[in-house]
C-alpha cells in the first residue's frame, strides 16, 4: 500500500499517479505492476488486481481454462479498458501418478491404499488426542521437510500391502506437468474474475457495453455464464432501480401538491421545471468532464426540491390573485412573476453558492462531493433562466385547456338534458 500526501501538496489525483507509476514500472522486465485507487467506501467481495471485475462461471473447469484467456485476449485490445488481469493461477508445477493396477493388483493394493500413504508423506493427519486433567492435544502426523521437498521423495514412498511394503514407483509412473495452484467458486460451480482499469475519459457505462458486446461476438457458450462483480455489478443494479427512483420521486412530489392544491393540473405545471433543471445538471457534468454517478443522481433528486419552488412561488401567488381581487389568469399570472422576481431569484442564488464549495472544494473527498455541487449549480442556472418564462406559457395553456374541457362538458350535459328540463 502506497500513503499519499495530502492533495493540496501533490496536486495530482491518485488515477494520475498511477498511470504515472504505471509507465516507469513498464520499463522494468520480468514484472508486471497492477495499482488501484483505495476506495472509501468498497462493496467488492473479493480480491482482484484492478477495479473493477467481470466474473465467468461454467460447471467444468476446462470451458473456463479455455475461454478466459480468450476473453482477456480480446478485452486487451478495446481502447475502453486497460490493465486487463485474471486470478487464474494455472502455472503450478505439479506431479501426476499413474498406476499400473495390474501391477498394483498382484499386490493387492487399491488406489485409496496409494491415496493414503500419499496423504500421509506430504499432508497432515491427526492421529491421537492426549487427555489431560485441564486440556486435551490433538497428535498430528506429518512428515520432516527434507522428505517432502520435491518429487525425488515418491522414491522413498511406500504403500503398505498384504505382501509388505511396496516402493511407489514398483507400481506407478510419474508425469511432470502444470495445474492450477487454487479453483476460485462462486456458489457451487467454478469461476475466474477477469479484472481491469478503465482508459482515461472513459465512464464505467461505456466499457461494461464493450464487454458484453464483446463475449456475445466470440459466442462464448451458453454453459458460460458472465456477470459482473462488485463495483460494476452495484453500477449494474442501480441502473436498474434508478428510473424507478425518480419516477417515485416525482409522483410523490405531485401527490403532495395535488392535495395542496385541490387540483390535477397545477401540480403538472410546477413539474414541468424539472426537464430544464435536469438538462443543465447534465449539460455542467458534461462540461467539467465529470461522470452520471450516484453522487450526481442524488444531486439530480435534490433539484427536484431545490427547482420547483419558482413554479410554486409564482402559481400559488397567481391563484391568490384570482381569487381575492377577482384577476384574469392573464393578469394573475403577470403580476406573480413581477412582484415573486426577487424572492425567486434570492432563494436560487442562496442554493447556488451554497452549492459552489462542494463544486470547487479541494481537500480529501473532495472528489466525492464534486458531482453533487456540479449538478446543483448547473441544474439551478439553466432552470432559472428557463422556468422564468415557460412555468407562465404552462399556466396559461393549461388554463386554456380547462376552460375549453369545461365548455365542452357544459355543452354535453346541455344536450343530454331532456327537452321539458329545458
Amino acid at each position: 500500500q502506497i500513503t499519499l500526501k495530502p492533495l493540496e501538496e501533490r496536486r495530482i489525483n491518485a488515477v494520475d499517479l498511477i498511470h504515472r507509476l504505471q509507465a516507469k514500472t513498464a520499463q522494468v522486465p520480468g514484472i508486471t505492476l497492477y495499482l488501484q485507487p483505495i476506495q472509501d467506501l468498497t462493496v467488492e467481495d473479493r480480491i482482484s488486481r484492478t477495479q473493477y471485475q467481470y466474473s465467468l462461471m461454467a460447471p467444468d473447469k476446462a470451458l473456463l481454462d479455455e475461454w478466459v484467456p480468450k476473453l482477456m485476449t480480446r478485452m486487451s485490445e478495446i481502447p475502453e479498458v486497460r490493465d486487463v488481469a485474471s486470478d487464474q493461477l494455472n502455472g503450478g508445477v505439479g506431479l501426476l501418478v499413474k498406476i499400473d493396477r495390474d501391477t498394483a493388483g498382484r499386490f493387492g493394493i487399491t488406489p485409496q491404499n496409494v491415496d493414503d500413504a500419499l496423504y500421509d508423506s506430504f499432508g497432515q493427519r491427526q492421529v491421537s488426542t492426549i487427555f489431560t486433567q485441564t486440556n486435551q492435544y490433538h497428535v498430528v502426523l506429518e512428515a520432516q521437510p527434507q522428505f517432502t521437498s520435491g518429487p525425488d521423495v515418491l522414491r522413498n514412498t511406500f504403500v503398505q500391502s498384504s505382501y509388505g511394503s511396496v516402493p511407489l514407483d514398483a507400481i506407478s509412473t510419474y508425469q511432470p506437468r502444470t495445474g492450477p495452484l487454487s479453483v476460485n467458486h462462486t456458489g457451487l460451480y467454478p469461476s475466474s474474475t477477469i479484472s481491469f482499469n478503465l482508459a482515461p475519459g472513459v465512464s464505467l457505462g461505456e466499457a461494461t457495453t464493450v464487454v458484453h458486446q464483446l463475449e456475445n461476438n466470440l459466442h462464448i457458450p451458453t454453459s458460460v455464464h458472465g456477470t459482473f462483480a462488485g463495483t460494476a455489478q452495484q453500477y449494474q443494479s442501480s441502473l436498474k432501480s434508478e428510473p424507478l427512483l425518480i419516477m417515485a420521486a416525482i409522483f410523490a412530489v405531485y401527490v403532495v401538491l395535488g392535495i395542496l392544491y385541490e387540483s390535477f393540473i397545477h401540480p403538472i405545471t410546477i413539474l414541468t421545471t424539472l426537464p430544464s433543471a435536469s438538462l443543465g445538471a447534465v449539460i455542467t457534468l458534461i462540461l467539467f468532464n465529470s461522470d452520471l454517478n450516484i453522487i450526481a443522481l442524488i444531486g439530480i433528486i435534490l433539484l427536484i426540491g431545490l427547482v420547483k419552488k419558482n413554479a410554486i412561488m409564482m402559481i400559488d401567488f397567481a391563484l391568490q390573485l384570482e381569487r381575492t381581487q377577482g384577476l384574469s389568469t392573464k393578469d394573475a399570472i403577470s403580476q406573480a412573476c413581477l412582484l415573486r422576481f426577487r424572492p425567486i431569484l434570492m432563494t436560487t442564488a442562496s442554493a447556488f453558492f451554497g452549492a459552489v464549495p462542494l463544486a470547487f472544494g479541494h481537500g480529501i473527498g473532495s472528489e466525492l462531493r464534486r458531482p453533487l455541487g456540479l449538478t446543483i449549480m448547473g441544474g439551478l442556472l439553466v432552470s432559472q433562466a428557463l422556468t422564468l418564462y415557460t412555468t407562465p406559457v404552462v399556466y396559461l395553456t393549461f388554463d386554456r385547456m380547462r376552460l375549453w374541457f369545461a365548455r365542452f362538458r357544459s355543452k354535453d350535459g346541455m344536450a343530454a338534458m331532456p327537452q321539458e328540463a329545458l
